[in-house]
């Protein structure tokens, strides 16, 4: 067995941990030869959010053809791919299950190593995907439906967290905005298309915990937004998402140069869904550069889950601490592993 990462390891790398089904195969950590990723949105739609049950039998129904396609995309042989990862966590119980167990059957049948990654640890890689030439230290501003977080990366494996929400994620307000404007689903591209058409001035919308420290809170801004609607029946939807829209940014981005500027960093990348957000990436572009910071953006098929940030953690991990023991299972409450 192939125990450490080499420039010509491949590695399968398997994403089931929320929504998405993906599969990816990525050679000497950065270079994707396919990523293939099948996205149940129209699925929840009509829910209005993520129900875990229906998300692990989409799962389950999509995994083998998705890898499939992966592979044949790829133009490999199985008998190529050196190692096979998969996201053990944090995400939904169910989902994260049915991609461990693809993973480690085709190690075990393959008689390959089997990496385990932590998701929040393979949305960091994202940006290096995109640019491998990246050098340490960088902050890394990750915000997703489920996290938003100021991480410096130290180096590779070794991060330090700078900062955090104290409680909603930049995503989950995205979501209960576009959900209370009646804007659809999911909440953050709703909303970013109708800001496009509105007015970001059009509303001070309160800046929380800005000149504060590098944590951040987002369940105000909810509220004020929901306070202002109430009183203001007539205001325009668009307005109102162009104003929410500008002071979540706003919050993310000073903060984010504050924090590279705190600890030396030579650059600032963007990572995880929220990453998507047109106005967040010319922002963060624009001021990274302004403040003399190196500015990694990745494409916003890199931003939301797919397998190749997997596949890109993996390799890292893999030259490392060498292959994950079999006996490690699926943890829905995995933490970023982080240095005190």
């Amino acid at each position: 067995m192939t125990t450490l990462a080499t420039p010509d390891t491949v590695i399968l790398g398997i994403e089931t941990s929320c929504d998405e089904t993906a599969a990816a195969v990525v050679l000497g950590g950065n270079d994707i030869l396919s990523s293939v990723v099948s996205s149940q949105i129209d699925i929840h739609a009509r829910f209005g959010g993520v129900v875990p049950e229906v998300a692990s039998r989409a799962h389950l129904e999509s995994i083998i053809p998705v890898i499939q396609e992966a592979v044949h995309s790829a133009g490999i042989d199985p008998s190529r791919i050196d190692a096979v990862a998969a996201t053990v966590g944090p995400g939904l119980i169910g989902a994260l299950l049915v991609g461990v167990s693809a993973a480690k059957a085709l190690a075990l049948v393959w008689d390959k190593p089997f990496v385990g990654v932590n998701h929040m640890e393979a949305h960091l890689y994202a940006g290096l995907l995109d640019d491998p030439t990246l050098e340490f230290p960088l902050v890394v501003l990750l915000v997703s439906g489920g996290h938003t977080m100021l991480v410096e990366m130290i180096g590779h494996g070794t991060y330090r967290l700078l900062g955090r929400t104290i409680d909603d994620a930049a995503g989950e307000a995205y979501d209960k905005v576009a959900r209370y404007l009646d804007l659809g689903y999911p909440g953050g591209p709703a909303i970013d298309a109708a800001a496009e058409l509105g007015n970001p001035e059009a509303i001070n919308f309160p800046r929380a915990m800005m000149h504060d420290g590098l944590n951040f809170s987002f369940s105000g801004l909810k509220t004020s937004v929901i306070n202002y609607v109430r009183k203001n029946p007539d205001v325009s939807n668009i307005d109102v998402a162009a104003s929410f829209q500008a002071a979540v940014v706003d919050v993310l981005v000073a903060k984010t140069i504050m924090a590279a500027q705190q600890v030396g960093a030579v650059g600032v990348v963007l990572g995880g869904g929220v990453a998507a957000n047109s106005r967040l990436r010319a922002q963060l572009q624009s001021q990274g550069q302004l403040n003399g910071f190196r500015v990694a953006v990745p494409s916003r098929a890199m931003c939301t889950d797919n397998a190749a940030m997997i596949a890109a953690a993996a390799w890292h991990r893999l030259g490392s601490d060498g292959p994950t023991d079999m006996s490690v299972g699926a943890n829905p409450n995995l933490a970023l592993p982080v240095v005190a």
